[in-house]
């Protein structure tokens, strides 16, 4: 029987650049000004395709891309971020970060309730990512108005 979930790999590049697409509008991720490309992140596949986590490891520190399910309340994204966080342990990392926006409310209470803490707030960072990538909309989910970044993170002993 397959594993429910494995390493992304190489040969997995293409569909990851068309998921991002459906699922985020482009191909990139803008995140604290940052331009990250779907060729430059290592990540884990759910099953066959219904959830997806993608993450860059640097100076020990592991932050989260982007975190997908395409079956809500069924465990995947879950099981994906301790997939994740198992690697960073591995892999010696101090700790786990990520970054949300402030309308993304169900993000907000997902990460927390998964052990991640508020550890930054970067107020009108969506402003400036406008202007590298103006697919960003100027509201969000819950008629929020999308301004700001929330980083949350969890520190590995």
């Amino acid at each position: 029987m397959q594993e429910p979930i494995r390493r992304l790999i190489s040969t997995d590049l293409p569909r990851l650049r068309n998921f991002w697409v459906e699922q985020w509008g482009s191909d990139f991720m803008m995140v604290h000004h940052e331009i990250i490309r779907y060729d430059e992140v290592e990540g884990f596949i759910h099953d066959d395709w219904t959830g997806l986590v993608t993450f860059k490891i640097t100076d020990r520190e592991c932050e989260i891309v982007s975190l997908d399910s395409l079956r809500e309340g069924s465990g995947i994204g879950t099981a994906l971020i301790e997939t994740v966080l198992q690697e960073a342990q591995i892999r010696k990392c101090r700790r786990v970060h990520l970054t949300t926006t402030n309308d993304n409310l169900h993000a907000l209470g997902f990460y927390q309730h998964r052990g991640f803490e508020l550890s930054a707030l970067r107020r009108g960072a969506l402003n400036e990512s406008r202007k590298r990538k103006p697919s960003i909309p100027l509201t969000g989910m819950n008629n929020i108005p999308l301004r700001d970044e929330l980083e949350l993170e969890i520190v590995l002993t």
